[in-house]
């Protein structure tokens, strides 16, 4: 194995959420509520990504992975364009580390393009940063340092 992503491999923990990309939230929300008994942990309005997002798990599962519904705020969004792009569904698998600079580094060390410089606001005051689909089979790959106290950004 690489010597870089071996290195990467120590800050990974966990498969934190799968995103899906909806052109409405609230009937998203509706859908896999009623249909799959999923429960609301968290909802927010994201300006710096341009996103309404919903986080939804299995009742009583409190450390397993998420699914997170995405709509965009308006047509400018990343969101909006993935829509238009492709439409409605999978947009992302995101990964739980410990420290997302050190990660996106260990993946810059490998030759990966990594597509913030620095890492951005996530949901629910986590820090996210991104490796690009085209070097990650076509995937958009997530990295999510979670904020060191959840409940500061008013989980729901």
């Amino acid at each position: 194995m690489d010597e870089a992503l071996d290195s990467l491999s120590r800050f990974i923990t966990a498969v934190d959420h799968v995103g899906i990309a909806v052109p409405d939230l609230d009937a998203a929300i509706a859908f896999h509520t009623k249909h799959f008994g999923l429960v609301v942990t968290h909802v927010e309005v994201n300006e710096e990504q341009g996103v309404r997002e919903a986080m939804l798990r299995a009742p009583g599962d409190t450390g397993g992975a998420a699914v997170q519904l995405l709509a965009p705020v308006d047509e400018r969004s990343t969101i909006a364009k993935f829509l238009d792009r492709s439409g409605p569904g999978l947009q992302q698998l995101a990964y739980r580390v410990t420290d997302v600079e050190a990660a996106a580094d260990a993946l810059r060390s490998a030759g990966l393009r990594v597509l913030y410089a620095q890492a951005r606001k996530g949901t629910a005051g986590s820090k996210v940063n991104f490796v690009h689909p085209k070097d990650a089979g076509g995937v958009l790959v997530e990295l999510v340092e979670p904020a060191a106290d959840p409940g500061q950004a008013g989980d729901h």
